[in-house]
């Protein structure tokens, strides 16, 4: 190691030679000037998005619960006692329309385990909601109908599921309802990752929990749990956007384009056989034109479709059966085929192995999401992950608490760090959040407007001579 040769006593205390007055270089960190910033958007992001998330993380927890829920409260119509023979499924048809007359046959799902009734929905039914089907609960062995309850959505959830489901996606408000679960799921993901970056960010001895008390200790437990459960949230927010209303629209557009659009099987009838198929009864009857049920379920299997399935009757004279399999679990059963009315032959089958890339990880993505890909693990996962949120939400409030002076409530974090981003960074950065507020608009929109109230006050607290910054 080298050393600078000691200075003559009458100097006055000269500098240090350049090599030992240059600092050691300091390795480059380009997200410093960022850090200001995104403690500020997480604050005011967290403390005025909070609510909806709130909201989303209760109604999200009693949905992972209502799965077993549905269970208890159904079981009278979803099992039946196990017995020697299953009857065809044209008979039990038969029986749930003669104690159901109403309404129109639009699909059957024959018993999948040996304690499971077959359900026949109908649409039409006066009185059930339009969006709704009516499900006919049939013994398989005896035909007998051991119920009928309103049912929703390809998972076919039941009206206690169906009721907390609307309540977590629109709070039974309807489309002006589902812009909350969109704003919240548009927002997760900006909250756990600028959280994730200031929890990383901060030096170690200030992420220790031991012998801190006070907002540091809240803030110790805040980001622990919050980094620990940030892969989930941006998945969650990730998924959550798939289905929504705008951000929907905009990510089915984009994979449609990019070949990913969820394929489906061709159930057109060519030829003679559309004159022959059946046409569908008066009173918009589809229950078993043609060769009839039992036989297009017969051709299913033939080609390799499992339990549990759906057929689904022509839709015209010209349409075929369609009977696809409706198992979301792993391992998923996605397979379909169409068969000809007539004659009972398979005329397309659709494999869920062809399904392009995109289409898949869409599927496992919401059933994942939806707390049925993994079945009961999955669901408790999904409520570990809604307590975690809940916790953490309250925390933040607390520390918005604890940020307090005095009679002051929840000081917040000062404004204008936005000048304190380089240029070099600053712009790009403002193009990629432009591209992002676009296809998210509940992101886009409120960011926008928040970015331009942040700067107004800034400047005018920067001529005022008040601009401050804070760090965490």
């Amino acid at each position: 190691m080298t050393t600078a040769p000691s200075p003559h006593p009458d100097e006055a205390a000269p500098p240090a030679p350049p090599a030992q007055a240059a600092p050691p270089t300091a390795p480059p960190r380009g997200w410093a000037p960022l850090r200001p910033l995104i403690l500020r958007l997480h604050f005011y992001a967290g403390v005025l998005v909070a609510p909806f998330l709130l909201v989303a993380a209760v109604t999200g927890l009693l949905y992972a619960a209502s799965f077993e829920a549905e269970k208890i409260v159904y079981a009278d119509e979803l099992t039946v006692s196990v017995g020697d023979t299953v009857l065809p499924v044209s008979e039990q048809v038969a029986a749930a329309r003669a104690a159901h007359p109403e309404g129109t046959v639009t699909a059957v799902r024959p018993s999948p385990e040996a304690d499971a009734t077959t359900r026949v929905l109908l649409s039409g039914v006066p009185g059930v909601d339009p969006d709704h089907t009516l499900a006919v609960f049939v013994d398989p062995y005896t035909a007998k109908v051991e119920g009928a309850l309103e049912q929703y959505g390809a998972s076919g959830a039941l009206p206690v599921r169906t009721w907390i489901d609307e309540l977590h996606r629109d709070l039974h408000l309807g489309e002006t309802g589902r812009l909350y679960s969109e704003l919240a799921a548009s927002w997760l993901w900006v909250i756990a990752a600028g959280g994730l970056v200031l929890w990383f960010s901060r030096r170690r001895a200030l992420r220790r929990l031991h012998g801190t008390s006070g907002r540091r200790r809240t803030l110790g437990l805040h980001g622990t749990l919050g980094a620990w459960a940030a892969a989930g949230f941006l998945f969650l927010s990730a998924t959550g956007l798939t289905w929504s209303a705008y951000a929907g629209a905009n990510i089915d557009e984009l994979r449609t384009s990019l070949g990913g659009a969820t394929p489906t099987v061709s159930a057109a009838v060519a030829g003679d056989h559309a004159e022959h198929g059946g046409a569908a009864p008066a009173g918009g009857e589809r229950a078993a034109p043609g060769v009839g049920l039992d036989k297009v379920l017969a051709a299913a299997r033939a080609e390799g479709l499992t339990d549990p399935v759906e057929i689904q009757p022509p839709a015209d004279a010209s349409s075929a059966y369609v009977v696809k399999q409706v198992q979301r679990s792993w391992p998923q059963k996605q397979d379909s085929v169409a068969v000809d009315p007539a004659t009972g032959e398979v005329l397309d089958v659709l494999r869920f192995a062809d399904y392009p890339v995109l289409a898949k990880l869409t599927r496992w993505g919401i059933d994942l999401h939806s707390g049925v890909l993994f079945g009961l693990v999955n669901q408790i996962a999904l409520m570990l992950l809604a307590v975690s949120l809940i916790v953490l939400i309250l925390w933040g409030y607390r520390m918005w608490w604890q940020r307090g002076r005095g009679s002051a409530f929840g000081r917040p974090v000062p404004r204008g760090a936005w000048a304190e981003v380089p240029p070099q960074i600053l712009v790009p950065l403002l193009a990629a959040v432009a591209v992002v507020g676009y296809f998210v608009p509940l992101l886009g929109i409120p960011l926008a407007a928040f970015l331009a109230v942040d700067i107004v006050l800034g400047e005018i607290a920067h001529r005022r001579g008040r601009r401050t910054y804070a760090a965490r």
